[in-house]
């Protein structure tokens, strides 16, 4: 009888909590701190939870950004698939993409990555073509023909397009962004004034995905 009571005592007590957890509001709401998109958008792997980093070289606000979401992604849970995505939405911006692609193509994204950032944001350098983007990125040790070939190459052209395509999908219309496994849009606005709050957003959508799984 005594087992059977705290049996019971211990369900009626987890059944509270649970109640109590499901009755307390939302910390984040959609449609005020994060923005649901209309139709999911299929990820890279279903069996995680895709953080997507939506950025653009010429932007400075994502140049600050940098260094948090990075951190971040350093610290980020198993489960959490981090990904990079630059956001096109003019011809600089999509040679700024191509540059992007090479770098993943070339494994040289640990190399280059923060250097094209300040070669624009801190330097004046727009990196507005490829004679002058060949030209940064042989200064971080690749080699110059195998610059030029990726960059021209069929796989690096494909992932631009597919990027652009997918702009309308993620209802980009800033940078930075983050998207949430597919679904949640993250940025700063009236609610979320920091980037600091955009990556506590995240936390809580990935937390949020991770229940639902």
């Amino acid at each position: 009888m005594i087992k059977q009571a705290i049996k019971l005592g211990a369900v009626a007590l987890l059944s509270a909590l649970a109640f109590s957890a499901w009755a307390q509001p939302s910390l984040y709401v959609a449609g005020t701190h994060y923005e649901e998109l209309p139709a999911p958008v299929r990820t890279n792997d279903a069996e995680k939870i895709e953080v997507l980093d939506v950025f653009w070289y010429g932007c400075g606000h994502c140049f600050r950004f940098q260094p948090l979401i990075e951190d971040w992604a350093q610290n980020a849970p198993a489960d959490v698939d981090y990904v990079r995505y630059p956001a096109i939405w003019n011809e600089l911006m999509k040679i700024h993409a191509q540059a992007y692609y090479t770098a993943e193509s070339l494994d040289v994204v640990g190399a280059v990555h923060e250097p094209i950032f300040e070669a624009i944001n801190l330097q004046g350098n727009r990196l507005q073509n490829e004679r002058q983007l060949a030209a940064l990125f042989t200064e971080h040790g690749v080699d110059a023909e195998a610059f030029s070939s990726a960059f021209n190459s069929f796989p690096v052209r494909t992932k631009v397009n597919q990027a652009e395509s997918r702009m309308q999908d993620y209802q980009i219309r800033s940078t930075p962004n983050v998207i949430v496994n597919g679904k949640y849009l993250v940025t700063t606005n009236e609610a979320v004034r920091t980037q600091q709050d955009m990556l506590a957003i995240v936390d809580f959508l990935v937390a949020q995905e991770r229940a639902a799984l």
